[in-house]
């Protein structure tokens, strides 16, 4: 299918019947919370130069869990065609805004679609993928998630995906800190934790790469939030310069072991076999 063959992204085709996620209520305050918090830019950023690396302008991206729509609005800045995903409503509503605001919509596609339901896509061979933000945690069985996405790849196209570890150094020391010691350690508990009703996995670097072996080669991983603090925690850093020195000391860093299985995320950049 050619681009002059796809919807445009005037509003985004709802897939599925309409339903509600905890995503919905944060869709209005992500931007505020996250895409904007100063640590939240840079660990976006760490992920967009991997991004630069990867892909080339002129291909095909499928992006799962776009929520507000970032990164498909950096991709169709740099030239590639982007189907941006989310199972959330009113996520999918705010990444349309955003690129429609953007003088994007040529570029990109909206779709409401949960990361088990990509199957519903069009037979379209993407010449890459990306789940950024811990958007995988979410599902309960990555090997699903993985035979959908190795369906619609071509042969040899790149997935970048940013998953939330489960040994989060920072996590414990914010929590330690704020007398919450009961929650230090709630990434590491069997079968997840349970929050706003969903329930969130963090599985390993070694989990996530044997769910997706199947279908595709593993050729690099690298650690996002080791050095620097979670967003959440950005009043640590206060001070001039202090979170951007962290921040290439930590690009430096990033793909040496023991970073990535310290981090906050860690990202797998995996080839389609």
């Amino acid at each position: 299918m050619n681009s002059s063959q796809e919807p445009s992204a005037a509003s985004p085709r709802v897939s599925a019947p309409v339903r509600e996620t905890p995503f919905d209520e944060l869709a209005a305050s992500y931007d505020r919370d996250f895409s904007q918090n100063p640590v939240g830019r840079l660990m976006r950023q760490a992920v967009w130069r991997r991004l630069d690396a990867r892909f080339q302008p002129g291909q095909r991206i499928l992006e799962l869990n776009c929520g507000t729509g970032e990164d498909a609005v950096y991709l169709a800045r740099l030239g590639l065609r982007v189907t941006a995903t989310d199972k959330s409503r009113k996520m999918a509503e705010f990444t349309h805004r955003k690129v429609s605001r953007h003088g994007l919509a040529d570029k990109v596609q909206v779709r409401q679609l949960s990361l088990e339901e990509m199957e519903r896509l069009e037979a379209v061979a993407f010449d890459g993928a990306l789940s950024n933000m811990g958007g995988l945690n979410c599902v309960g069985d990555l090997g699903v998630v993985a035979r959908g996405l190795a369906s619609l790849l071509r042969p040899g196209a790149m997935a970048l995906l940013c998953i939330m570890g489960p040994v989060a150094p920072w996590e414990w020391a914010w929590f330690w800190h704020r007398g919450e010691r009961q929650r230090m350690f709630r990434r590491l508990e069997k079968g997840g934790t349970e929050w706003r009703g969903l329930r969130i996995r963090y599985p390993s670097i070694g989990r996530a790469r044997r769910a997706f072996a199947e279908f595709f080669r593993l050729r690099r991983v690298s650690g996002i939030g080791f050095l620097m603090p979670p967003p959440y925690a950005k009043k640590w850093m206060q001070g001039p310069g202090r979170l951007q020195r962290l921040f290439r000391w930590e690009r430096r860093l990033e793909a040496l072991p023991p970073f990535p299985w310290l981090s906050d995320h860690y990202l797998l950049e995996l080839q389609r076999r």
